[in-house]
């Protein structure tokens, strides 16, 4: 269903669902059933920009991947990044792929009777090939992976208007025209390279 605040392309974008034995146990969802779309990822960092959405399909593609067979397990992955969290985006990548995977960092949730840690299943500064490595707790599986954005140009008009923006001397319709060319670049980040194999990269760890 498309929400009028967003862009349309948002309800395009593949959805994932998941498994979350916590939210089982507690009675939160029913079988434990939760399901994400780009949206919630644009909702959790306040803003959609080519990082948000890099890490949403990531995560997308790598919970699927190690959960060849039913629904991936939210809870159930750990996941590593290569730099440390308050390096570049990592900070934001790191959100967005705790909100799909259930990962959290040292302040997460402590589980219960030591069932259902969320935390410290987010680690930092590992020597890894690609940004990150998602890890299946258990039985060790394990995916890297990393996006190309440079494959996705924007448009040519970008830099301009964004100085412009930047430096406020943008017109009302020049700032209207920078948020249209920013959108369209992550619409095609999502629906035109979803699959591309030189946009995103995973492979087994």
């Amino acid at each position: 269903m498309t929400d009028p605040r967003f862009p349309a392309f948002y309800a395009e974008v593949p959805r994932l669902r998941v498994r979350d034995p916590l939210a089982e146990f507690l009675g939160a969802a029913e079988g434990g059933i939760l399901e994400y779309g780009y949206a919630d990822a644009v909702k959790l960092a306040g803003h959609s920009c080519p990082t948000v959405a890099s890490t949403y399909a990531l995560a997308h593609h790598a919970l699927t991947r190690l959960y060849p067979d039913g629904l991936p397990v939210r809870g159930g992955v750990r996941v590593e990044f290569a730099h440390q969290v308050d390096e570049g985006v990592t900070g934001v990548v790191a959100a967005v792929a705790g909100l799909l995977t259930g990962a959290a960092q040292d302040g997460g949730f402590k589980g219960i009777g030591g069932r259902f840690v969320r935390r410290n299943l987010q680690a930092f500064g590992l020597e890894r090939p690609l940004t990150m490595r998602f890890v299946r707790v258990d039985s060790g599986a394990a995916l890297d992976a990393g996006a190309e954005l440079s494959k996705v140009a924007p448009d040519p008009q970008m830099p301009l208007l964004l100085q412009r923006c930047v430096h406020g001397q943008a017109d009302a319709g020049e700032a209207r025209r920078f948020g249209e060319l920013w959108q369209q670049r992550v619409a095609r980040i999502l629906l035109e390279h979803w699959d591309d194999p030189e946009v995103f990269h995973l492979r087994p760890a």
